[in-house]
């Protein structure tokens, strides 16, 4: 039944939106994602078609599902390549536009979260002042929301 309700919610952001989601769907399904895998999937096939020269806040958060499906697998070669393949679309994509608070927001969640031994944490400080820097600034109001209790929650990070 939840998939069946899934299934739909992304039909709706398609047919809403002529193929392209809405942000605040794709937030919601990077949320829950972290929790199913089969979300998981769901949201990097829905992304697919997003590149840096479509909309690279979408190839940002495909990136991060395509990292965040390592943490559903079992086999450490595969977590390592998703999260490989992942973090190059990331980097990309970040590359392409350094002043995107959202995508500098998904790697400094990364960062904070993955196990260290994968040395992805050099931009972890920078980010961090950086998203600070630009909480003013967001009109987003949502956006703002998240940043700011992600790094109310996350001090030590």
């Amino acid at each position: 039944m939840k998939f069946l309700l899934l299934c739909l919610f992304i039909a709706h952001s398609f047919i809403g939106s002529a193929n392209t989601p809405e942000i605040e769907d794709v937030r919601l399904l990077f949320h829950k994602a972290e929790s199913s895998q089969r979300v998981c999937t769901e949201l990097i096939e829905l992304l697919q078609p997003f590149n840096e020269e479509n909309n690279v806040l979408f190839l940002g958060y495909r990136a991060s599902a395509t990292m965040l499906m390592a943490k559903h697998l079992i086999n450490p070669f595969s977590k390592l390549s998703y999260f490989k393949k992942g973090k190059l679309m990331l980097e990309k994509a970040i590359q392409f536009d350094r002043k995107n608070v959202e995508l500098r927001f998904l790697r400094y969640t990364i960062q904070t979260n993955v196990p260290s031994f994968l040395n992805y944490y050099s931009n972890k400080e920078n980010d961090r002042l950086f998203l600070i820097q630009s909480l003013t600034r967001l009109n987003d109001q949502k956006l703002k929301s998240i940043i700011s209790s992600y790094l109310k929650t996350n001090k030590s990070a």
